[in-house]
């Protein structure tokens, strides 16, 4: 079987121009990066908000292991077939983080043949969107630090700095540095430490943001340290969120890109579900909903993460209504879930994969608990025996949980028709969506209904400095936002080794972060970083390209 690159090269793919017409989108409303992806324009974009809203779907999945799930995968074949079926369809998905590309998760462009093209050009560089965040990340570094270098008018508690530095990369060496070192050119020495660009605040809010302007005073509230008598600094009192604004002027408009069946994708936007809020940019998601009947979305991680975040922030700021929610699982990852090591998947284990679905059962309590519809995809591997669907379609049916088995790794959208229908069907019924908690709850009830409702938690402990924290946050009024919990998505608790369904065990709240311009308030639980690292052998040493520019070994 031809890898990813390799099925994904084998294809020609169409202008991008004519792919965007499929939804009505006149070329002169492109921005082109060459032949094959483009940005769509605000005023094009503004032209839409008349037109009606269709159907929105989103995609999760159950907790990730090593043996994979395919929700990127899913989410593209389910596109294709809906559009298959004539159903006017478009997909709204994050851009991928160079640091997983280059480490071990890898890209966010779907796999065999339910893949989003150009793939190489999505996975490294695209349209410059990831270090348009990453220099306006820094400039506000540069800014701050040379504000308290050149007299510190602010009044500047160099020891307050809560605004870090920002790389799309996987370094764990600059998770805790020193800078300033030297004379006292080189500014003021302090303590420092670098965010992954897809953790970044700023990531956050172009993903939550309406338009460049309301981009522009999301910056403008963003917290970056405290003064020495304890009164917040924001970048509004730096003076450079026109700057900020600028410097994102580009990276704020969606990209069009297109799918091997030649279906149009919006990609835009990249926070990590497992430390930011995992969803792409709102624009681009409203974009897609008023250009096409169906939109299929996808959220990082589980559903105790990604759609969590999905339905208690995005679709709470955004005024967004999901129709249905696809489960994505594989059989392999339901075994691993059952206690069978990732060496021995490929051995038939009814018995593990009956046990793991205990995993499956508690993200479809979440989805239930949000009042949503639902249907399981499970993701068909080649290895998946017969016997192992048999015992999952039963295990299904006897809990009376719709399901659809997927081939469109395979595939493509053929291989996923009947999900197609099922979610058609699952669009017609009336739900009852509601966000899980009150925003007027305090910090430690609304991190108290996520930890027992989505996690199946006892309880949280929150440590000193948290509740410190908590007590700052209600002086200056900041405790009224949604919670945004940075949390191991290994495993529904906050220890990344208890796989399935754990049971008897409380969330550790280490420390808060406010994320002003975002909306909400961060909560990190347990061993979760905000600055990831390479494994043992990172996915960079299987990579090269030839002199004719063919890349080999991106998946």
């Amino acid at each position: 079987m031809p890898t990813d690159l390799e099925i994904a090269q084998s294809v020609t793919m169409q202008p991008i121009t004519e792919v965007a017409q499929k939804m009505g989108i006149p070329a002169d409303d492109l921005e082109l990066y060459g032949k094959y992806k483009a940005k769509l324009s605000f005023d094009f974009i503004k032209q839409l908000e008349k037109k009606e809203s269709g159907k929105l779907i989103l995609v999760t999945a159950i907790n990730p292991t090593r043996a994979g799930e395919g929700k990127s995968t899913t989410t593209v074949g389910l596109g294709d077939a809906l559009n298959r079926l004539n159903k006017k369809t478009m997909m709204a998905l994050r851009e991928p983080s160079l640091g997983p590309v280059f480490g071990l998760k890898g890209g966010a462009t779907g796999g065999g043949y339910a893949q989003v093209v150009p793939m190489e050009d999505i996975n490294l560089h695209f349209t410059g969107d990831m270090h348009a965040i990453t220099t306006t990340n820094n400039l506000v570094c540069a800014c701050l630090d040379n504000s308290i270098h050149q007299g510190n008018v602010l009044n500047i508690d160099p020891a307050s700095i809560t605004f870090k530095r920002c790389l799309d990369m996987n370094d764990r060496t600059l998770r805790d540095i020193t800078i300033g070192q030297g004379s006292k050119a080189n500014g003021v020495e302090r303590k420092d430490g670098f965010n992954i660009t897809v953790a970044s605040e700023i990531m956050a809010a172009l993903c939550l943001a309406d338009d460049l302007m309301d981009l522009k005073q999301r910056f403008g509230k963003m917290l970056v340290a405290y003064t020495y008598d304890g009164q917040p600094v924001t970048i509004h009192d730096l003076g450079i969120e026109g700057a900020m604004a600028m410097v994102m002027k580009d990276a704020i408009l969606p990209n069009v890109v297109q799918t091997l069946e030649h279906n149009p994708v919006l990609i835009h936007g990249g926070p990590f579900a497992n430390i930011a809020h995992g969803c792409n940019s709102v624009i681009a998601t409203k974009a897609c909903m008023k250009l096409a009947d169906y939109t299929i979305t996808e959220a990082g991680f589980g559903a105790d993460l990604g759609a969590e975040k999905f339905l208690d922030i995005k679709c709470r700021f955004a005024g967004l209504q999901p129709n249905a929610v696809v489960i994505v699982a594989t059989i392999r990852a339901l075994k691993q879930h059952g206690g069978i090591a990732l060496e021995d998947l490929q051995e038939e284990n009814v018995d593990a994969l009956l046990t793991g679905c205990a995993n499956l059962a508690k993200h479809i309590d979440t989805i239930q608990q949000f009042g949503l519809p639902y249907v399981v995809a499970i993701n068909q591997f080649a290895t998946d025996t017969d016997a192992e669907i048999e015992a999952l379609e039963n295990w299904c049916k006897e809990n009376g949980h719709p399901m659809s088995l997927s081939q469109v790794w395979a595939k493509g959208g053929e291989g996923a028709l009947d999900l197609a229908q099922k979610v058609i069907d699952l669009c017609e019924q009336e739900n009852t969506y509601a966000p899980l908690y009150d925003v007027n709850l305090s910090i430690e009830e609304k991190i108290d209904i996520i930890a027992k409702k989505v996690y199946g938690a006892d309880g949280v402990t929150f440590t000193d400095e948290a509740k410190e924290q908590i007590e700052t946050f209600k002086r200056f009024g900041w405790d009224k936002m949604p919670i945004c919990m940075a949390k191991t998505q290994m495993s529904l608790s906050d220890d990344a080794k208890l796989m399935g369904r754990p049971e008897g065990f409380t969330i550790t709240v280490r420390e808060l972060r406010p994320s002003l311009g975002a909306g909400f308030i961060v909560a990190l639980t347990g061993k979760v970083l905000t600055m990831p690292g390479l494994p043992k052998h990172p996915s960079a040493l299987d990579m090269d390209i030839d002199e004719n520019g063919k890349i080999t070994g991106l998946f």
